[in-house]
Parts: C-alpha cells; structure tokens; sequence
C-alpha cells in the first residue's frame, strides 16, 4: 500500500501509533475552520448536538463552548477517536455534559428528533452512502434544526464520485426535504448549513 494509500486509511479511521498522531494533527489542522463553521450557527445555549466523526474531540469542545446548558453526543467508528475525544472532554464527559460512542453515521443509534444540530466536520466525504447517511442525520434532526458540514473543497473532489459540487450537495440537501440551505465559502473551504 502506498504511503498516500495509508495515509487516506488513517484519515477514514485512525488506529494504533500513527492513527494517534494523525488524530493529533487533524485536531490542529482543523481548529480554525471548525471554529469558523462553527460560527456560522444561531444555536440556543441548551441546544442538543451530534457531532458525527468526532475525530480527535475539537469540534466538540467548541459546542460545550457554545451550548453550556445544553449536551453534546459524539460518535466515531473508530475506537482510537472515540477515547481521544473522551480524553481531550473529560471534565464534560465526567459531568454528563457530553457522551462519545462508537458508531456508525449509517444507523445512528439515536431516537428521531433526538439533537437540534448535527455537525460533519472533514466527514463527509467518508461517509459510506452518503444519500442514506444524510437521511440518517435528517431522521435524527429536530424540526427546524440544523444539519452543518464544513470541508474542504478539494477533499470532496478528491473522495466523491458524486455530490462533489456545491451545487450538487445543496439539491442533494434540498431533494431530503431540507426546507432552507445556506452556503459560505472561503479560501478553498465550504461551510453548509442545512435546516429540517
């Protein structure tokens, strides 16, 4: 396999020493962008999200942030993310605020209208079936919550096949009954922000 190859795999699901440091750069590599999507958002301070790949925990230490009497979920498929980002929010986890779990975004182990906004931060274009996976998210997305992905525009078009356009994932937003989407670019990124 090819260092670019292996590299790729880490990304989709860090384990073991190298997965550790890539969770470790990916934390820092994507602070500031995480912050900027995340900024985007009108969200109440007892909101209720998901953040889906929660990778190395950043975005969800900037939801606690923004949500202090409200609760964060996380899920990861990856064993590695899951205890870094329970290590990197401890003090949430330890007071019931936040609850990161090993799971898949393609059955969300949560009831329908469980969260007010579900994040995909750099995830996306992971996503297995992402016309199933955002179906997945809309299911668990209160009404008139709020779904965002931010990435960048080159790792769409790297990992996608399909929907690897603005435009072809707001009609993909738009075609899963998303009554408003909004888009905000910068510098090579996208920031999405659909509400149910």
């Amino acid at each position: 396999m090819s260092l670019l190859n292996q590299l790729i795999k880490q990304a989709k699901g860090p384990e073991g020493f190298v997965g550790k440091i890539m969770i470790q750069i990916m934390n820092i590599v994507h602070a500031k962008r995480t912050r900027w999507g995340i900024n985007k958002l009108y969200i109440k301070e007892d909101a209720t999200a998901l953040d889906v790949g929660c990778g190395g925990g950043n975005a969800i230490t900037l939801l606690i942030k923004r949500l202090p009497k409200g609760k964060v979920f996380g899920i990861d498929y990856a064993e590695d993310c899951v205890d870094t980002t329970v290590k990197k929010n401890i003090r949430a986890v330890n007071s019931g605020q936040v609850e990161v779990i090993k799971a898949s975004v393609s059955e969300l182990p949560f009831s329908k209208e469980s969260f007010d906004l579900v994040t995909a931060i750099q995830t996306h274009y992971f996503w297995p079936d992402l016309e199933n996976d955002i179906s997945e998210v809309y299911r668990v997305l209160k009404e008139k919550g709020t779904f965002l992905i931010v990435s960048e525009h080159y790792k769409i078009h790297y990992h996608m096949e399909r929907y690897n356009t603005v435009k072809e994932l707001e009609t993909l937003l738009y075609s899963m009954k998303f009554k408003e989407v909004k888009i905000f670019e910068d510098n090579g990124w996208l920031c999405l922000v659909g509400v149910k």
